[in-house]
């Protein structure tokens, strides 16, 4: 299957071309709405700590479009806590699903690669504890916001 820069659909009004970035974006955006995805990777080239955006839906993913039938790479990162092949297989369902309704293309595989996990930042943590009870004699309990 050879990489081509779109897919071309003839009608009977004429040919209808589906760019291989269009099959990317759709690919990136059913990933990133699966619980347990914090993120999509830069991928090999861009390496683990390329945290992209919510508007760069085409990176983190590879693709290869032929005639009929493509195959996606997919690079994420992980919630901690997350059950990686539970996320590995919704991912896999969502991205087959949405290229194939979207598309007409026939997804072959769609592989998963996970570069990272997200662990939950400190400041998280202390916006829980930001509000605390101190005892002052005599008078009860007095709350302090930080």
């Amino acid at each position: 299957m050879a990489q081509e820069e779109s897919r071309m659909l003839p009608t009977e009004l004429g040919v209808v071309k589906i760019a291989d970035e269009v099959v990317s974006i759709i690919a990136g955006l059913a990933a990133t709405e699966i619980e347990g995805v914090a993120s999509m990777s830069g991928g090999i080239g861009g390496g683990i700590a390329e945290v992209l955006g919510r508007r760069q839906f085409s990176k983190g993913v590879k693709v290869e479009v032929g005639e009929e039938e493509t195959k996606i790479e997919i690079f994420i990162i992980v919630n901690y806590g997350a059950r990686i092949p539970d996320v590995a297989w919704d991912i896999q369902e969502a991205v087959k699903k949405a290229v194939e309704t979207m598309t007409g293309l026939r997804v072959v595989h769609v592989n998963i690669h996970v570069q990272g996990v997200h662990f939950p930042k400190e400041e998280e943590e202390e916006t829980e504890e930001s509000v605390e009870a101190e005892v002052v004699e005599g008078e009860g309990v007095e709350i302090k916001e930080q």
